[in-house]
């Protein structure tokens, strides 16, 4: 098959859950004789287009900003928009797979892939409705009405969990073609070897707003009275570094959490969940977790919020996490619950995280897409 992937990011110049899954799908459906194109917005020097590991990369508009005041550029997201036409009419695919967000590029890549004969699919991780008035106040009417017109686009949709699906079918009444997880290679956290940095607490993503890493620095400060020697480590960066940052100084823990900013090298990222002993993922909104599971591949017990919208909950079971609320003294109940028996967890976790290796859910896609490809152009 010829296969195309729209999204306006690519690993591992952005390291995020939806550019992990489509680097690591793109090259494992190379490997298995496919042709696998990606077309994202140019974040490299050099020629517009270049292969990596047999994947053909395409950058199709310069790079934009991301975040403009805290929240995604609109600017940004209509760059990439008028960039998508082209690219994809001129060139015929078996399958066009398009990542819902950030969503108005879903809209002229399908009237490419009509008219160039493909067949398109949109990959939906996400479902906002309400959440678009506390993103952008008043002006989420916009966002709503977008996000709902997605839902009516003729294409073939897939959930990227089981939360997104049926956030679709109770928020906008879509039923959607399959349901296909992210994953995690295995094999590779399985010879990765602890950091030398130790630590009680992990947390790994993008510092921005939507994360909560605030609530897990004030859980750090209520838990630091009975476990004086605690210890977190924050892996990432983002927006809301700086403000995080100065909240440890604010509430007296500076030396308790160690900020490691971004790490380029993914074995590091792996080797500081091994050397920690529970995972916290304070996000109330995340349409899959693959930090969360990630970490669970390296016996780590997960914390997080048990909230309709944060797919990583599905994870949880009395035997390998907990689930809390939103507040300090319950994530600290969680944590403390986690710390007791994560010996006896370990086990479980990593069973746990099986089920979501590449090579399960690389079969997976392969199935669905063939199946889409025998279908008529519509």
């Amino acid at each position: 098959m010829k296969i195309a992937y729209v999204y306006d990011a690519v690993y591992p110049y952005v390291v995020g859950g939806v550019e992990r899954r489509l680097w690591e799908l793109a090259r494992r459906l190379v490997g298995r004789g496919h042709e696998v194109h990606i077309y994202c917005m140019k974040f490299w020097e050099g020629p517009e287009v270049f292969v990596k590991e047999g994947v053909n990369i395409h950058g199709i508009c310069p790079y934009a900003r991301f975040y403009h005041g805290g929240t995604r550029s609109v600017g940004e997201a209509v760059l990439f928009a008028s960039s998508c036409f082209l690219p994809l009419y001129r060139d015929r695919f078996d399958i066009v797979d398009c990542q819902e967000f950030p969503y108005l590029h879903c809209f002229t890549t399908r009237i490419g892939a009509f008219l160039g004969g493909s067949r398109f699919i949109v990959t939906w991780f996400e479902v906002w409705k309400g959440y678009w008035y506390q993103y952008l106040g008043y002006s989420g009417f916009f966002g709503n009405i977008v996000e709902m017109l997605l839902s009516r686009l003729p294409a073939i949709h897939i959930a990227g969990s089981e939360t997104t699906r049926l956030q679709l079918l109770h928020e906008h009444g879509l039923r959607v073609s399959a349901v296909i997880p992210n994953g995690i290679d295995s094999d590779l956290i399985r010879k990765v070897l602890p950091s030398a940095f130790e630590s009680d607490i992990v947390f790994a993503g993008r510092l921005i707003k939507e994360k909560n890493v605030d609530l897990l620095i004030r859980t750090v400060a209520f838990l630091r009275s009975e476990i004086p020697q605690i210890k977190c480590v924050i892996i990432g960066d983002g927006p809301e570094r700086t403000r995080l940052e100065s909240l440890t100084k604010d509430l007296g823990i500076k030396e308790a959490v160690t900020f490691t900013g971004f790490l380029k090298d993914y074995e590091e990222v792996v080797g500081f969940m091994k050397s920690s002993k529970v995972f916290v993922f304070p996000s109330m909104r995340e349409g899959f977790g693959n930090a969360a599971i990630e970490a669970m591949a390296c016996g780590l017990p997960l914390v997080t919020i048990d909230h309709p919208r944060n797919a990583a909950r599905s994870f949880v079971t009395p035997d390998t996490g907990s689930l809390c609320t939103y507040s300090p003294e319950d994530f600290a109940r969680g944590i403390r619950y986690c710390l007791a028996r994560r010996s006896t967890m370990r086990e479980k976790c990593i069973i746990q995280s099986e089920r979501f290796d590449w090579s399960l859910i690389t079969d997976q896609v392969e199935k669905v897409y063939e199946n889409i490809s025998r279908k008529p152009i519509h």
